[in-house]
């Protein structure tokens, strides 16, 4: 195996255990930690926020503190790819939401993809831009009940689109509001998106295309 090989599979390692840490830092309130996982101008976008991450961390913070149970997220091998120190990541992930509306104990799964651009600085792989792709959710009962059926009756779920209805519908619940545009495969919002992702692994500045 050369060096140009070895420093790859390196590299793409070490991005890899970053998106993982990610991962267990959210779900278990490390805040600092998780703060470290991104550069400090870095941004994410996902369905209930877009903007700064340190923002997004704090916004976690007092989230959970207002409540017992916090979300998990299942996060998959990712497929990485590394140019000099840019890299591109995708991340297939499942996100667990317990919540309880009107009264009603739920659970959110949510399948969706992570897409991340990471930076490697002083020898140190970070993220500087998250946005979550979704693909398809469900909304079930923690336990079986008719106030659940009735419950769904009234959400008329079907103004959201299908990939994320479930997720949107707790949101709202929640009195919050969606992060608009909320990516999904073939919209045109996302395939910019992408494009200017490859671009910029390719060595376009930010923000090119």
């Amino acid at each position: 195996m050369g060096i140009e090989t070895q420093v790859a599979s390196s590299d793409k390692c070490a991005c890899i255990e970053l998106i993982q840490s990610w991962g267990l830092f959210r779900d278990q309130g490390r805040w600092a930690e998780l703060l470290e996982t991104f550069v400090p101008e870095g941004v994410i976008a996902v369905s209930w926020f877009e903007g700064p991450f340190a923002e997004f961390v704090e916004r976690c913070r007092t989230r959970d503190a207002k409540r017992t149970g916090r979300s998990k997220h299942f996060i998959s091998p990712s497929v990485v790819h590394v140019s000099r120190d840019r890299a591109l990541a995708e991340t297939s992930v499942v996100i667990l939401v317990r919540q309880d509306i009107e009264g009603v104990a739920v659970d959110l799964t949510s399948n969706a993809r992570f897409l991340d651009r990471l930076v490697k600085r002083d020898g140190i792989w970070k993220l500087v831009e998250r946005t979550g792709i979704y693909e398809r959710d469900r909304l079930d009962p923690v336990e079986p009940s008719p106030a659940f059926g009735e419950l769904m009756q009234r959400a008329d779920c079907s103004r959201y689109p299908f990939q994320y209805r479930y997720m949107a519908f707790r949101i709202v619940a929640a009195a919050a509001t969606l992060a608009m545009p909320v990516h999904c495969d073939g919209m045109a919002e996302t395939e910019a998106l992408r494009a200017r992702y490859a671009a910029w692994l390719r060595g376009a500045p930010d923000g090119e295309s």
